[in-house]
């Protein structure tokens, strides 16, 4: 008996090759994944009865009042309805805070929308000067 190692092919026991993807495979272990998912989900799920605590938490004791520092078109700066200077911010806001650490506090600055940039980073120079280092800004919704 005699093989037929190199060569051109042709012969009795010649293939064309086939350039089309077999996705049968594929779709047959997706349709089990699929099966096991539907036959699993329902056993995820708790099905004992139980009845549950309410769980409301009590409002702390003293929350903090947020500051607001608005700065004004003209430069006017305010924390919260009283005026003030830049030079004289941080010892306004100390006096606000009392005896909590700058550190921990939560300043918001409103701006008005003609307000000058440098008039703007005096104030956030100043909170930074005094150890404010939280800041947020407000806008408006729109």
């Amino acid at each position: 008996m005699a093989a037929k190692l190199s060569g051109s092919g042709g012969g009795k026991y010649t293939v064309q090759a086939n350039s089309e993807i077999n996705i049968t495979p594929f779709v047959d272990i997706m349709l089990v994944l699929l099966i096991i998912f539907m036959v699993a989900a329902p056993l995820a799920t708790v099905s004992v009865p139980v009845e549950l605590p309410r769980a409301v938490a009590p409002p702390a004791p003293n929350p903090p009042k947020p500051i607001f520092i608005s700065i004004q078109d003209d430069g006017d700066v305010y924390v919260g309805d009283f005026k003030t200077s830049v030079a004289t911010l941080g010892e306004d806001l100390k006096g606000q805070i009392g005896n909590r650490s700058p550190e921990d506090e939560r300043i918001f600055i409103r701006g008005d929308q003609q307000t000058r940039y440098g008039n703007f980073m005096q104030v956030m120079n100043a909170l930074q000067d005094n150890g404010f280092y939280s800041v947020a800004l407000v806008g408006n919704e729109q």
